[in-house]
């Protein structure tokens, strides 16, 4: 009987263990618990013992279920605290991009930003490299020149606000002589630095060394031009790449009063040049918005403006020193002495030691217009320029020059569909005069041009024939004369 009791009083403790996992099954528990003492199988004791076993069981069994739920919460309280970890990254990460502006490396945050673009023109020219300006010029020998015209990097963005930019400008061009030249080698320039201060529209500010806002034609850069090149005049009467400052904006924009300003100070003494002394050049510039859109400085209609687009300026500038003309390469000088102010010469920046900082005093201003429409597209300036040598001979300080310039340029796919549409045809007419008070030495420029767009002017063929002449001192005789083809890849990535 005492086995039995014991098998029984075993079986009885598995049931009641099995049976405490939830508050039905143990009061199921606890009923046989009561028959087995009922029928003696169990005695009291054994019963209380049985129940004690049994609740000491499920109090462990509790305490453990609990761990592993504390357990779950903290595994899942930390695979949140990662996922935040993460999304945190990725707002303040790094994303990289290729855009129509090239190579893009920017925080996620929107606060830096970084394009890098590269930019290269292969050019073919006969007979002549450049423009002719003298006599000799039209009469020498023949050319037939493959060259790299321009090699460029351009690194541009923001930093810290959006509205805080800053560009710079790279030239790698191969310097070109010739075969008796050996002094010239490559050469690499940084021809562009600035930072832009743009938080408003209507007020900005520029420091830097940058293609001063003053011709339409010169800021148009040389990789959104129409032709290969800009035409004659530009040499005369850029004032281009200067270092100072700059304040300009939009007002009114969207309205009838729809205008642009420029008005900057600068060292006057051309690119990457210290200033000799404290003369300063000043410059004004101020562009109507006729329709109420703003045109952006580049040429042909490549976008298909849907609604008229169209801009009236006029600018000015004044300067003292030793400069006469500016270009890419720095301060130069349109004549060898001070009565003789015309355009000969080739591109040399040499000066006499005679030539004191604050010798010439220049003066120039420009009338402008531009349109562009259902893939046509208009614009010209007209420029007027006076050199006055302080230390000329009497009655001939004075130099005063005229010139300037229309282009015209048009898809002609828009009005026969057979065209293909990638190809623009344009027409562009050009005149210098030197020296108004002289006669014999107006220059003209008619040149026809095709465009090929791949991509528009990231990825285009250019294809131009010039008629170029330059008048003789005499009228009865015929104006010297020669014609130009140019054929230019130009790409950029």
């Amino acid at each position: 009987m005492s086995i039995q009791r014991w098998i029984f009083g075993i079986v009885a403790l598995l049931i009641m263990t099995a049976t405490m996992t939830s508050p039905a099954t143990a009061t199921d528990g606890d009923l046989l618990l009561e028959i087995l003492l009922e029928k003696g199988i169990i005695t009291k004791d054994e019963l209380t013992q049985i129940k004690a076993e049994g609740t000491k069981r499920a109090a462990a069994k509790t305490a453990e279920q609990a761990k592993k739920t504390s357990e779950v919460a903290v595994d899942y309280g930390e695979e949140k605290q990662a996922a935040a970890m993460e999304k945190n990254k990725e707002k303040s990460g790094v994303k990289v991009g290729f855009g129509k502006k090239g190579f893009t490396l920017a925080t996620t945050d929107g606060l830096f930003k970084t394009k890098i673009q590269w930019r290269f023109q292969g050019r073919y020219t006969f007979p002549e490299r450049g423009d002719p300006r003298s006599a000799s010029h039209f009469s020498d020998n023949e050319e037939s020149t493959f060259e790299l015209r321009r090699v460029r990097m351009k690194v541009g963005g923001h930093g810290y606000k959006p509205w805080i930019k800053y560009y710079f400008e790279v030239d790698w061009q191969p310097t070109i002589g010739n075969a008796s030249n050996s002094c010239c080698g490559d050469r690499t320039r940084l021809i562009d630095w600035r930072i832009m201060l743009e938080k408003f529209k209507w007020l900005k500010l520029r420091i830097g060394q940058w293609k001063i806002n003053y011709s339409r034609e010169r800021v148009d850069s040389s990789g959104k031009q129409t032709m290969v090149e800009r035409s004659i005049m530009n040499r005369v009467f850029t004032i281009d790449r200067q270092v100072g400052m700059m304040l300009y904006g939009r007002v009114n924009p969207g309205t009838i009063l729809d205008t642009n300003y420029y008005l900057g100070i600068y060292s006057g003494s051309g690119r990457a040049t210290a200033n000799p002394d404290d003369n300063m050049m000043y410059m004004g510039r101020i562009q109507w918005n006729v329709f109420g859109r703003e045109l952006k400085w580049r040429q042909s209609d490549v976008k298909y403006h849907k609604k008229p687009t169209a801009s009236i300026s006029y600018g000015a500038y004044t300067v003292k020193g030793k400069c006469t003309r500016w270009s890419s390469s720095g301060c130069g000088s349109i004549g060898s002495d001070s009565h003789a102010l015309t355009e000969t010469g080739d591109d040399a920046y040499d000066f006499s030691t005679s030539v004191s900082d604050s010798r010439y005093q220049v003066s120039g201003m420009q009338f402008g217009s531009a349109m562009k429409y259902r893939g046509w597209s208009w614009q010209h300036e007209t420029h007027w320029k006076k050199i006055k040598d302080t230390e000329g001979p009497a009655g001939l300080q004075n130099t005063n020059m005229f010139g300037g310039y229309l282009q015209t340029g048009y898809f002609p796919h828009y009005i026969i569909s057979a065209i293909p549409k990638p190809l623009e045809i344009a027409f562009r007419y050009s005149h210098v005069d030197p020296n108004v008070d002289a006669g014999g030495d107006m220059r003209q420029e008619f040149t026809t041009g095709f465009n090929w767009f791949f991509a528009g002017h990231r990825n285009k063929l250019t294809l131009d024939a010039s008629h170029l002449t330059l008048e003789q001192d005499s009228p009865s005789l015929p104006a010297y004369t020669e014609q130009r083809v140019r054929l230019q890849w130009d790409v950029s990535f």
